[in-house]
């Protein structure tokens, strides 16, 4: 499972290849990924924005910004976690994905990236 840490705040990881969504004929390959952020700093914070880069095989690279994630922007005090389920589309049943979160430190309003992990979007046939 992929885990980063920036500055107290810890995310993890975790894949799913989604064939009933997928069609490989027609070069679309559905994902799911799981992530948990969760606060070890002494400080309470709020996920405000994510920015993702997305990589496929093929060499096609997408950006995606937003605000929060899956329409919220937790606040977690120090020791919570947030765990989300999110998916994404590729053309190729290879990709990765990595990005980060700003988040604020609600005490002093000061904002800092959270790095997301690399992580590898993988259909499983393709592991033999």
């Amino acid at each position: 499972m992929p885990t980063t840490t920036t500055q107290g705040v810890t995310v993890s990881v975790t894949t799913n290849y989604l064939p009933d969504y997928s069609s490989p004929g027609q070069e679309h390959f559905v994902f799911a990924y799981k992530i948990e952020i969760r606060n070890n700093s002494e400080f309470t914070v709020k996920l405000l924005r994510r920015h993702w880069h997305i990589h496929d095989a093929n060499g096609v690279v997408r950006e995606v910004e937003g605000e929060g994630v899956v329409g919220r922007q937790p606040v977690l005090e120090p020791g919570e976690a947030h765990q989300y389920v999110s998916g994404c589309n590729l053309k190729s049943g290879v990709g990765k994905m990595r990005g980060t979160y700003l988040m604020e430190r609600l005490a002093n309003g000061q904002e800092f990236n959270v790095e997301i992990p690399e992580f590898t979007l993988m259909v499983p046939y393709r592991l033999n």
